[in-house]
């Protein structure tokens, strides 16, 4: 069965993004991206990459891990903002929204209904792995979901700011194992965590 993964840039923190939601890897944002994060995603997640970036850097691989991409509005709204549309089309992508009543483009479906139930049913069709992008809002709301979390660490705080699973998240330990990690020079890491199988059965 298809796995739904929460692969996430975060702060040493725990936080996703500033106070305002605001891209921090976009102009005049806060989060470095060096050579060796840049290389390593890359080598290891090229369809985690946006269009316009593949583009620009002549990235056509297709990956091996993921084919789905789910977003939730507020992260959706800050490619609207810049006139992407799609900044995932080489996957399908999903934005979870109840105040979208259209899709600003034909490539991109829009999920209104309950984002549990829309999850269980992706995960029981054929292909690879669902990508969760965030934003945290809908990482709080998909949280008993996830199967894996991919948290891309970066030698950073901020303070305060969106937490990994947003603000409204309930209280609901889960217990996780390392079952991946790479420590890159630059200082990122790129840790990966399984759901363990006995809270899985829980």
């Amino acid at each position: 069965m298809r796995k739904l993964v929460y692969y996430i840039a975060s702060t040493l923190d725990g936080h996703i993004a500033g106070p305002d939601g605001a891209d921090p890897t976009g102009p005049g944002g806060f989060w470095p991206l060096p050579e060796d994060y840049l290389r390593h995603l890359i080598a290891e997640y090229p369809e985690t990459l946006p269009g316009p970036a593949r583009q620009a850097m002549g990235i056509t691989a297709a990956g091996t891990r993921f084919d789905t991409v789910l977003e939730g509005r507020h992260s959706y709204d800050i490619g609207l903002k810049v006139g992407v549309t799609d900044a995932y089309p080489h996957l399908r992508h999903l934005v979870f929204s109840r105040t979208l009543s259209e899709s600003p483009d034909p490539a991109v479906e829009i999920v209104s209904g309950d984002p549990v139930a829309k999850v269980r049913e992706l995960k029981q069709q054929d292909g690879k792995d669902l990508w969760l992008v965030g934003g945290g809002e809908l990482a709080g709301a998909l949280y008993p979901e996830i199967d894996q979390l991919i948290v891309k660490l970066a030698p950073l705080t901020i303070g305060t700011g969106i937490p990994l699973f947003g603000r409204s998240a309930v209280f609901d330990p889960r217990s996780w194992e390392l079952t991946d990690h790479t420590v890159l020079g630059s200082g990122a890491l790129f840790l990966t965590y399984t759901r363990t199988s006995a809270d899985q059965s829980a």
